[in-house]
């Protein structure tokens, strides 16, 4: 008897281990098919986020240097995907023996069933936020120089010091046009609030969609990340000179806040609330760049994240512009632009964009905002 309670116990214990398994690899992150990524649930959450990421700049430089999308990952083959108060001690636990050379990332990993899935799937969702840039600083002289810098050369999507809301609305149901889901942030602020660039890239679209309304979509040099932004601005939705081809560099103003779309007539202000619509759809293989196949994810805790990286924005006097007030070089631009040559167009903008019309740095501090 005792030995047919003992069978029938290991039994269920292997069931059980199986079927979490099986839910940890398809719920929480993604799914693998064909030899790319079909899906992605990205669950990292802001705590992780900022966890993670101060363990990657605190240790750059050093001897045991810890990259925070491998740490993320290693947490979630750990946690099947959680990130609770649990999971950031993982993290904490594995980061702090990488930090003093007891681990190597491989090491740590070498069991873990699912890692690579999440490793992909973080670095297609996080791989250009964080690396090295210089920054444009000015000396009491008045003398333009750039310093290195490494860490979050990624930036929130709006300009420091403009008032908005938001919450986490990634799933709500849309009925405008066919029943579907949401699939994107929404931030809600006054018309012709700034819009800066998340990541630099290459502007692969824009114009009129009649859901979107006056859109910009931006690619990714590596082609993995599309970032939407939609609902812009009624007769004056980009910022000057920009263009599909067009390279645009992470915090530069692309855009501007207003409530355009859901109308087939271009120009059309049929949202009734004023706000933008950013999202960020991952690409592993083309079939996924339309159609039924697109992958789209949840924003709100990266968004949040961004916040720390905010960009000033100054406006051109006489005019609806407005511009950043420093730059910053990415080696991912130059990069870019030393490949293509010739190709390349950036926005242009007149002189008088960098010379004594620029007034008006915005200096209201948004109380929603947590840069």
């Amino acid at each position: 008897m005792e030995c047919l309670l003992a069978v029938v116990l290991a039994t269920i214990l292997t069931v059980r281990h199986s079927a979490w398994d099986r839910e940890s690899a398809s719920n929480a992150v993604l799914t693998i098919e064909d030899d790319y990524i079909k899906w992605v649930d990205f669950t990292v959450s802001y705590e992780a986020l900022c966890q993670a990421y101060q363990w990657d700049v605190d240790t750059h430089g050093t001897e045991h240097e810890i990259c925070w999308v491998e740490l993320l990952a290693y947490t979630a083959s750990r946690t099947g995907g959680s990130f609770g108060k649990d999971a950031l001690k993982v993290m904490d636990k594995a980061a702090k023996a990488l930090s003093e050379g007891e681990e190597t990332i491989e090491s740590l990993t070498e069991d873990l069933k699912y890692y690579a899935y999440y490793k992909e799937a973080y670095d297609a969702v996080l791989g250009g936020l964080v690396g090295e840039y210089r920054e444009e600083k000015v000396d009491e002289a008045g003398n333009v120089g750039y310093e290195d810098r490494y860490g979050l050369k990624g930036y929130f999507p709006l300009a420091r010091g403009f008032d908005y809301t938001h919450y986490d609305d990634f799933g709500a149901g849309r009925s405008y046009g066919y029943k579907r889901k949401h699939l994107g942030h929404d931030m809600m602020g006054l018309v012709g609030t700034p819009i800066m660039a998340v990541e630099s890239g290459v502007v692969t679209a824009l114009g009129w969609n009649q859901y979107g309304g006056w859109r910009i979509g931006i690619s990714s040099f590596d082609g993995k990340r599309y970032y939407y932004y939609a609902h812009l601005r009624q007769n004056y939705p980009y910022a000057e000179g920009l263009e599909e081809g067009s390279v645009v560099t992470a915090g530069d103003v692309i855009g501007y806040m207003g409530h355009t779309g859901y109308s087939t007539k271009e120009n059309v202000n049929n949202i009734e609330i004023t706000h933008l619509h950013w999202g960020l759809q991952l690409i592993f293989d083309e079939s996924q760049r339309e159609g039924n196949n697109e992958i789209w994810v949840d924003v709100y805790a990266l968004t949040r994240f961004l916040a720390k990286h905010t960009q000033p924005a100054v406006k051109v006097e006489g005019t609806k512009e407005w511009v950043r007030t420093g730059d910053i070089v990415d080696p991912a631009v130059e990069e870019y632009e030393a490949q293509h040559s010739g190709e390349v167009r950036t926005p242009v903008r007149e002189d008088s964009l960098k010379g004594d019309e620029v007034v008006e740095e915005q200096q209201v501090t948004s109380e929603s905002s947590e840069s």
